[in-house]
């Protein structure tokens, strides 16, 4: 609470609590006035919780008392004669902001205070500003809030029962897409010429250790050395030399050799990123050997998530983390301890290799991209799984017969005349997923820019207009386009930082509900996803595990002219030269980039290198 009154008279013009109080002073010019402002705040043994009433003395020396308002702020204070506390003509300023101060003496100019004009600002906001103006975190006007906070992990919408896997076998690659429906949600493929390298396990040779990055380059045997972060390595006691933040320089030397598991393909310029803590992932469990990781996937539900943890407890081995995934839903006793003895014969069989050779070398390569994505993926929710090749089918068959019997009877061999990626529309779907720009069926658009840091997606309107008012017009096409979003990102298999432009909308409950949703959506991608609230620009923060190149990245490559800009530059305009000489003549550059030539208008255009 604060008192405010003029430098030169007594008179009160807002009036506070007083009493038992704290009080500071100030002064400050307002207007043409100079004011000097008193600052009341309670003393910590008076402070109360709950807005509960406080006994407050009046300058007259009564007791006032504060009332509630019927909206549950604080209203105005009153004395025992029933008179409105202060000196005549002062006014009683309410703590809610739309009620404005009643009367008010000559010279106060019925001045507001701070909180009552921010309100009323507030509530004036909708007709006064325009859309594209950002206010407050959450767009909400006059509040400010620090890092947007991330937010709790959602059950995602129950999944369609026309879900279904196709797999499509080429001579130089081999394509496999999850449809929802009819409509394309995921793709992966393999080139014969690049395979990913995710999952391989090496024995490595360590190059260069760098102690003020705490990273170390490997040589692993393919080409571009990985990086190895200090982070990632399984560190001997040793080793930690009671120091509370291990040394990287310490574990490793140059020259060592190391095994190391590519946890990230090489993209750009960048190597692969490489982890000294291997794991091997089963069925329906991941198995960390050297490790007392336990883990179990937070998409099953709380029965089958402690019926799962029991079963793990009494089939665990010593010495090793095991983590139990979503395919692991309803699996059997038996179906796990059968998994658990795959990778223990696994991981013996990898112990062996590295005994018998030395130098640069892989100890284990991860299987077929068929086999690969079925373990990941291939659910007893899907309908159906189709594939166009006899090989590729009697590989998938042997793989589900050892690990997933029950599923053997879903794998379909597809034999008609049309391709079955024609069949199913999803030539179709890729070639708009290569695109910049993706158009909504009620006529919005969103347009996805890839940055070297980020990707940006800005959400547009479009051809849509509506038909009751703006802000229900634009809380459709947000809610159209958060779920599409989120469709694109598993379909592009984008990664890394994602900033999201919504249109703004100015109810609080509606920007709820378009975030509500989009974690929804986000919640069916089987990749690590990370989301913030509202930041204060009205933007929405997400992240996406990124493992491999993504669908823009496999079909394309920089353009040899702009080098991946999207420009052509004429920089011998920049340099005023003609023809890449200078010519001294000064002529003024058209709004196309090309000279003028007032002296020969029928000189021919220069191209831009």
């Amino acid at each position: 609470m604060a008192l405010f009154r003029k430098k030169d008279s007594v008179e009160v013009v807002r009036r506070g609590a007083t009493g038992s109080e704290v009080e500071t002073r100030k002064t400050q010019k307002v207007g043409s006035d100079t004011v000097e402002i008193r600052r009341v705040t309670a003393k910590p043994d008076n402070r109360q919780k709950g807005g509960s009433q406080r006994q407050k003395k009046s300058p007259s020396g009564g007791k006032s008392q504060t009332k509630k308002s019927p909206s549950g702020g604080r209203s105005t204070t009153s004395s025992p004669t029933g008179k409105s506390g202060g000196s005549k003509g002062g006014n009683q300023g309410t703590r809610s902001g739309g009620n404005k101060p009643s009367g008010g003496s000559k010279g106060s100019g019925n001045r507001q205070s701070s909180k009552t004009r921010s309100s009323n600002r507030s509530k004036k906001g909708g007709a006064d500003k325009s859309r594209s103006g950002r206010s407050g975190s959450n767009g909400q006007p006059g509040r400010t809030s620090s890092a947007p906070k991330r937010l709790a992990p959602v059950s995602p919408p129950p999944s369609t029962a026309r879900k279904q896997m196709l797999v499509r076998r080429l001579p130089h690659q081999t394509q496999i897409v999850v449809l929802e429906g009819p409509v394309l949600v995921e793709h992966y493929v393999a080139n014969k010429d690049t395979q990913s390298l995710v999952g391989n396990v090496y024995m490595g040779k360590v190059r260069n250790v760098l102690p003020g990055m705490e990273a170390a380059f490997v040589d692993f045997g393919e080409g571009k050395n990985g990086v190895l972060y200090a982070g990632d390595v399984n560190y001997d006691d040793a080793d930690l030399d009671n120091r509370r933040k291990p040394r990287i320089e310490k574990a490793l030397k140059n020259g060592d050799d190391v095994l190391v598991q590519v946890v990230k393909d090489a993209m750009g310029h960048k190597g692969a990123r490489l982890t000294n803590e291997v794991s091997l992932a089963g069925r329906y469990l991941v198995l960390a050997p050297e490790s007392d990781a336990r883990g179990i996937s937070r998409r099953l539900d709380d029965d089958e998530r402690r019926r799962l943890r029991s079963i793990v407890a009494n089939l665990r081995p010593n010495g090793f983390g095991v983590i139990v995934r979503t395919a692991a839903a309803g699996a059997s006793e038996e179906d796990i301890k059968a998994d658990i003895e795959r990778l223990l014969a696994r991981w013996e069989g990898i112990q062996k290799k590295i005994k018998e050779g030395s130098g640069t070398r892989a100890v284990y390569e991860e299987p077929p991209i068929e086999t690969r994505v079925i373990r990941e993926h291939f659910t007893a929710d899907f309908r159906r799984l189709l594939v166009d090749s006899v090989e590729a089918k009697e590989a998938v068959e042997a793989y589900l017969e050892d690990t997933a019997p029950e599923l053997v009877s879903k794998v379909k061999l597809y034999e008609d005349e049309i391709p079955l990626f024609e069949r199913f529309h999803v030539e179709d779907q890729l070639r708009k997923a290569l695109d910049r720009t993706v158009w909504l069926p009620s006529g919005g658009h969103i347009v996805i820019e890839r940055t070297e840091a980020l990707t940006v997606i800005d959400v547009n309107t479009g051809r849509f207009v509506g038909k009751s008012n703006l802000e229900e017009t634009v809380l459709q096409n947000n809610i159209e386009s958060a779920e599409e979003i989120a469709r694109q990102l598993r379909l592009r298999d984008i990664g890394g930082i994602i900033v999201v432009d919504f249109i703004d909308m100015e109810i609080e409950r509606n920007r709820r509900t378009v975030l509500q949703r989009f974690r929804e959506e986000l919640a069916r991608d089987k990749s690590r996803t990370q989301i913030s609230e509202v930041s204060e620009f009205g933007l929405v923060e997400m992240t996406r595990k990124h493992v491999s190149e993504g669908l823009l990245e496999t079909f394309s490559e920089k353009c040899p002219t702009c080098e991946g800009r999207g420009l052509l530059l004429h920089e011998h305009l920049a340099l005023g030269e003609a023809s890449g000489k200078s010519d001294g003549s000064g002529d003024k550059k058209s709004r196309g980039g090309q000279r003028n030539n007032a002296k020969n208008p029928g000189a021919s255009k220069q191209k831009g290198k």
